[in-house]
């Protein structure tokens, strides 16, 4: 059984989220060497190749997070930092901050503007490889992507501010189709 590792640090909020001092602080333990991308990188520039849809980000590129993530081939990277808007309505400030109207995209600010990216997510980051997932949940790439949850950070901001969730999960050995058929047929995997 894997036993996670839970801190909690109150700090203050920040909208840009790796400028907050625990996180900052989880980013700097929990980073490895290697290949890390950053497909919601805002100002950041903490991986080596960035990406942001709002074209005024000082970023490598500025496509949407899903099509950004499938440049890379399989097993390809080492580390993914995967800080997303936390919420439909940080979703549409974002692209509509970025000049792209969210009026008719149907989707985007729902579940699969998650999703998708997390499927891509699963197939590029290598065997051991980690990402490291923000927002308002626990919920990171997911077991059922092959991922296993290491170490979460709670950081509360007072008042009636939701916690910043910082999740620290490796991936397993084994791809997704591997783990999913060893996972119904009783193996480990």
């Amino acid at each position: 059984m894997n036993k996670i590792k839970i801190e909690r640090k109150w700090a203050m909020p920040n909208k840009w989220t790796f400028q907050i001092k625990p996180i900052s602080r989880f980013l700097d333990e929990e980073m490895t060497d290697g290949l890390w991308i950053d497909p919601f990188a805002g100002t950041s520039k903490l991986a080596k190749i960035t990406n942001d849809i709002n074209p005024e980000m000082n970023t490598d590129f500025h496509l949407d997070a899903t099509d950004f993530l499938k440049t890379f081939e399989t097993e390809s990277v080492d580390g993914v930092l995967f800080d997303p808007p936390y919420s439909s309505e940080q979703i549409k400030r974002s692209y509509d901050n970025a000049g792209i109207e969210t009026m008719g995209l149907g989707n985007i600010t729902q579940s699969s503007f998650y999703s998708r990216p997390k499927i891509e997510i699963s197939r590029i980051v290598k065997p051991n490889g980690k990402v490291l997932s923000f927002g308002w949940n626990s919920n990171g790439i997911g077991k059922s992507r092959g991922f296993r949850i290491d170490r979460i950070l709670l950081v509360p901001h007072g008042g009636n501010h939701l916690d910043t969730i910082c999740v620290s999960e490796i991936k397993l050995q084994c791809r997704l189709s591997s783990f999913s058929i060893s996972k119904r047929s009783g193996e480990s995997g």
